[in-house]
C-alpha cells in the first residue's frame, strides 16, 4: 500500500474504517491522546484503548475494557492510531505485523513520523498515514 497525505485519501480512511485501536490511549481527558479518541467515539467510531496501566486497573473507556497490547483484541480493526513519541512507533511495529487480520491503516498522530516504520508496514499492505490529526482531518473534511 501507500503512505496516505492526499485529502481524498484521508477522506477515505475517514469515512470506511470505524473500529480505531488507539496505542497510547490516556485516562486523562485534557491530553489528546484521550480527547481525540472521545470525540472520534461521538461520531460514531469504536474505539479500543491501548494502554498498559489502565489495562491493569481494569479501566474501560468508551464501552470498550483497555487492553494491554493490540494481540488482546478479540475484533478485527481498521485502524491503529498511535500517540506515542517517533522514537516508540517502531517498539510497535511487530505487534501491529503480528495482528490478524492487519489492519488496513496505521495513523500516527499529529507530530509523529517514523519513516523506517512506515516503510515496513506498507511493505506488508498497510496504508500509513503520518502526523496528522484525526480530529482535525475529521472536522475539516466530513
Amino acid at each position: 500500500m501507500t503512505q496516505l497525505q492526499r485529502t481524498a485519501d484521508v477522506m477515505r480512511v475517514l469515512t470506511d474504517n470505524r473500529v480505531v485501536a488507539v496505542i497510547g490511549f490516556h485516562h486523562d481527558p485534557m491530553k489528546p491522546a484521550h480527547y481525540v479518541p472521545e470525540y472520534l467515539y461521538r461520531q460514531g467510531y469504536s474505539i479500543i484503548p491501548v494502554n498498559p496501566a489502565l489495562a491493569a486497573r481494569g479501566e474501560s473507556f468508551f464501552g470498550q475494557r483497555a487492553v494491554s497490547t493490540l494481540a488482546e483484541i478479540g475484533t478485527p480493526v481498521d485502524v491503529v492510531e498511535i500517540f506515542r513519541r517517533s522514537d516508540k512507533v517502531g517498539l510497535h511495529l511487530a505487534d501491529i505485523l503480528s495482528m490478524q487480520p492487519l489492519p488496513r491503516v496505521v495513523w500516527m498522530q499529529q507530530g509523529i513520523r517514523d519513516e523506517a516504520t512506515a516503510r515496513a508496514l506498507t511493505e506488508r499492505g498497510i496504508d500509513v498515514v503520518q502526523d496528522r490529526c484525526m480530529l482535525a482531518d475529521h472536522r475539516a473534511l466530513l
